[in-house]
C-alpha cells in the first residue's frame, strides 16, 4: 500500500540528519502552536496563503527564499567543517552524507534560494514600476509561488523520509540513472525541480505577458525602468529555457521509471546529451538570476546617486545582447567531452564577447555615480561591493573560457569559487540591495542602517576570505566534492575558508537582528510619505505598503523619469497636483487554488518518489478537480468602492504634502 515507503527510510542511524530534522520539526511546531494561539491563522489564510496580489506573492517568494538560505547557509558550513577537519581522517561526515549535502547545498541555493529571491522582487516591483494594478494572470501567479513552495517541501522531507540525491546538484548519468543510484534521492531531486519548474515557467509567462501588454498609459519600452527591461530578459529565457529543463529531467525519469535509455551507457543512449541538454538551460539559468539583480543595481545606484543612470539605451541594449547571447556559451562548462578544437573554440570566443555587454553596465554604474550626490546607505553598500567582487569573478570567468586552461582547471576548487564570486557577489548582493531597497515600500518602515552596514562588512569581509583560498588551492590541483584528502599543501587553505564562513555565518546573525531591531522601532523608521529614499520611479508613487489597486488612478507616463518629473513640479509649485477623480475599482478575487494544487502537487511527487500510486492517482485527480472548480466560478473580481480608494489616496497626499514642505520649504 505504501510502495518502497518503510520505516528503514528514516535515518535511525544517522544522528545528525535525525537531529536536525527533530529540531526543524519543534521549531516548526512551536511557530503553529505561536500562530493558532495568537488567532492569526484566518487573516495568514485570508491575507497571505489566498491572496493573489502580486505584492503579497512577491513577499512569500522573498521570505521562502530567505528560509531556504538557512538550511542552504547550513549545508555550506557542514561542508566547510568536514573539508577543514578531514585532513589525514574520516571528519564527521561519512561519505554518503557528505554527497548528499553538497547535492542538496547547490539545488537549493540556486532553485529555493536565488530563483525565488529574484522571482519574488520582479513580482513585487515590476507592476508597480509600470503604473499597473497587477500581472496579466493573478490566479496563476499564486499557483505559480505553491509550485515552487511545494518542491521546497519535497526537499526538506528527504532530510528526515529517505534521502537526497548523492549526484551533485546537477545530476549526470550514469551515475544518476537507477543502475548506479538505485534509491530515491535522485527521484527526489527530479520530482521537486519539476514541480518547482512548472512554478518558474508558469511565473516567466506572467510576467513577460505583463509587461508586454499591461503598461500604463505611456509607458513606451524606452521609459520603462532597467529593472523591468532585466525583468523582461529573464523572463523571456525563463520561458525559453526551462522546457529544455524539463524536458531533460523527464527523459532521465523515464530512464529510472520506465527502463528508457535516453541517458544509459546501452541501447543506444548518450549521457553526454544530457549533459548538452541541461547545460543548454544551465547557462542561461546564470543570466535568469544575475540580469535581475543588475535591474536592482541600477535602481540603487541611479537612486543614492541623485542622477538619471548613465547611458540607459546602451543599458537596454546590453541586457537584451545578454539574453541572446546566453544561449551560445553553454558549451564552456564542459570542454573537456571532446568536442574537437573548432566547436571549443567557437564558444570559448562566445564566453568571452558575453562579458563585452557585462562590462558596458559596469562602466554604466561607474559614470551613473561620477559627479553624483551619492548617499553611502547600506542598499548602497551592497551594489558597490558588488561591483568590485563581480568584477574579479568575471575575469575568472574570461580565463575559464580559454579551453587550455579549462583543462587544467576544469572541476577544481578554483572553478567552485569563480561560481561563488558571481553568484554570491552578483545575485545575493543583489538580492541584499534591493530587499535592503525596496523593504520600506513592501512594510512602511525602513531597516536599520547600522546593521545593515556591519551584515555587509561581514558578508562581503567572509566571502573573500572563504572563496579566495580556494582558488589557490585549486591551482594546486583540489578538485570539488572530496570528503577527505592527505595533501597538507591544501589544509591551510582550507582551514582560511572555514574561518571565512564563520565570518558570514555573523553576516547572517546581523542580518536577522536587522530585522528583529528594525520591526522593534518600527514606529522611529517610519516613512508615511511613501518615498524614504528620494526614488526615481512610480513605485515611490503609491503608499508604503501599497493599497491593493496600487493606483488610486492609473498614471499617465510622460518621459523616462515620470515619478521624478511630478516630484519636481510639486518641488517649483511647493504643492501636489490637483486631486484626481476617483472611480471604483475592481481588483481579483482571492483563490485558494494555488495552494491546493500546490498539496496535491507535492502529495503527487511523493507518491512518486515513494511509488504509491493510489495516492498519485488520487493527487492528480484532485488537482484537476481543483482547476475544474476554479474555471467555473461565478464572480471573478470584488469592487473597491470610489469613497474607499479616495479616503487612502487622500491620507497619502497630505502625507506626501506634508514630507514636501519639511524637505523642501
Amino acid at each position: 500500500m505504501l510502495g518502497k515507503l518503510t520505516w528503514q527510510a528514516i535515518p535511525f542511524d544517522q544522528p545528525i540528519p535525525l537531529y536536525s530534522a527533530a529540531v526543524v520539526g519543534v521549531m516548526l511546531l512551536a511557530v503553529l502552536v505561536w500562530v493558532a494561539a495568537k488567532g492569526y491563522v484566518p487573516y495568514l489564510w485570508r491575507e497571505w496563503f489566498t491572496s493573489v496580489d502580486h505584492k503579497r506573492i512577491g513577499v512569500m517568494y522573498c521570505v521562502l527564499a530567505l528560509v531556504m538560505l538557512l538550511r542552504g547557509f547550513i549545508d555550506a558550513l557542514m561542508m566547510r567543517a568536514q573539508q577543514a577537519f578531514a585532513f589525514h581522517g574520516a571528519g564527521f561526515l561519512p561519505p554518503e552524507h557528505y554527497n548528499q549535502i553538497f547535492s542538496a547545498h547547490g539545488t537549493i541555493m540556486i532553485f529555493f534560494v536565488a530563483m525565488p529571491f529574484m522571482i519574488g522582487l520582479i513580482n513585487y516591483v515590476v507592476p508597480l514600476q509600470l503604473g499597473v494594478r497587477d500581472v496579466a494572470f493573478p490566479t496563476l501567479n499564486s499557483v505559480g509561488f505553491w509550485l515552487t513552495a511545494a518542491g521546497a517541501l519535497l526537499i526538506n522531507i528527504s532530510l528526515v523520509v529517505g534521502e537526497f540525491s548523492r549526484a551533485g546538484w546537477i545530476p549526470y548519468p550514469p551515475l544518476s540513472e537507477l543502475q548506479y543510484s538505485p534509491g530515491v534521492g535522485i527521484d527526489y531531486y527530479l520530482w521537486s525541480l519539476q514541480i518547482s519548474g512548472a512554478g518558474t515557467l508558469i511565473g516567466g509567462i506572467n510576467i513577460v505577458t505583463t509587461i508586454l501588454k499591461t503598461r500604463a498609459p505611456g509607458m513606451r519600452y524606452t521609459r520603462m525602468p532597467i529593472f523591468c527591461w532585466t525583468a523582461l530578459a529573464a523572463n523571456l529565457l525563463i520561458v525559453a529555457a526551462f522546457p529544455i529543463l524539463t524536458a531533460s529531467l523527464a527523459m532521465l525519469l523515464l530512464d529510472r521509471y520506465l527502463d528508457f535509455h535516453f541517458f544509459t551507457n546501452e541501447a543506444g543512449g548518450n549521457p553526454m546529451m544530457f549533459v548538452n541538454l541541461i547545460w543548454a538551460w544551465g547557462h542561461p539559468e546564470v543570466y535568469i538570476l544575475i540580469l535581475p539583480a543588475f535591474g536592482a543595481f541600477s535602481e540603487v545606484v541611479s537612486t543614492f546617486s541623485g542622477k538619471p543612470l548613465f547611458g540607459y539605451r546602451s543599458m537596454v541594449v546590453a541586457t537584451m545582447a545578454i539574453c541572446i547571447l546566453s544561449f551560445m556559451v553553454w558549451l564552456h562548462h564542459f570542454f573537456t567531452m571532446g568536442a574537437g578544437a573548432d566547436v571549443n573554440g567557437f564558444f570559448g570566443i562566445m564566453s568571452m564577447i558575453i562579458a563585452v555587454p557585462t562590462g558596458v553596465k559596469v562602466f554604466n554604474w561607474l559614470f551613473t555615480m561620477y559627479r553624483g550626490r551619492v548617499r553611502f546607505t547600506a542598499a548602497m553598500h551592497w551594489a558597490v561591493g558588488f561591483m568590485v567582487t563581480f568584477v574579479i569573478g568575471g575575469m575568472t570567468g574570461v580565463l575559464l573560457a580559454v579551453p587550455p586552461a579549462d583543462f587544467v582547471l576544469h572541476n577544481s576548487l578554483f572553478l567552485v569559487a569563480h561560481f561563488h564570486n558571481v553568484i554570491i557577489g552578483g545575485v545575493l548582493f543583489g538580492a541584499f540591495a534591493a530587499y535592503t531597497f525596496w523593504f520600506p515600500k513592501a512594510f512602511g518602515f525602513t531597516l536599520d542602517e547600522r546593521l545593515g552596514k556591519a551584515a555587509f562588512w561581514c558578508w562581503f569581509v567572509g566571502f573573500y576570505v572563504s572563496f579566495t583560498p580556494l582558488y589557490a588551492v585549486g591551482l594546486l590541483g583540489m578538485t570539488r566534492r572530496l570528503q577527505h584528502y592527505t595533501q597538507p599543501e591544501w589544509h591551510p587553505w582550507l582551514l582560511i575558508a572555514g574561518a571565512g564562513s564563520l565570518i558570514i555565518l555573523c553576516g547572517i546573525a546581523l542580518q536577522a537582528a536587522q530585522l528583529f531591531v528594525s520591526i522593534r522601532a518600527r514606529a522611529r523608521l517610519a516613512e508615511p510619505s511613501g518615498d524614504p529614499w528620494d526614488g526615481r520611479t512610480l513605485e515611490w508613487a503609491t503608499p508604503s505598503p501599497p493599497p491593493l489597486f496600487n493606483f488610486a488612478v492609473v498614471p499617465n507616463v510622460k518621459g523616462e523619469e515620470p515619478y521624478w518629473g511630478m516630484k519636481r513640479k510639486a518641488v517649483e509649485a511647493m504643492h501636489l497636483s490637483a486631486e484626481p477623480h476617483y472611480a471604483p475599482i475592481e481588483v481579483p478575487r482571492n483563490s485558494p487554488t494555488g495552494f491546493v494544487t500546490a498539496f496535491f502537487a507535492a502529495a503527487v511527487g511523493f507518491a512518486l518518489i515513494w511509488h504509491i500510486w493510489w495516492l498519485a492517482i488520487l493527487g492528480l485527480i484532485g488537482a484537476y478537480a481543483t482547476f475544474v472548480v476554479f474555471a467555473w466560478r461565478d464572480v471573478a473580481e470584488n469592487v473597491i468602492p470610489s469613497d474607499a480608494v479616495a479616503r487612502i489616496d487622500r491620507a497619502n497626499r497630505a502625507a506626501r504634502t506634508l514630507a514636501l514642505q519639511e524637505r523642501y520649504a
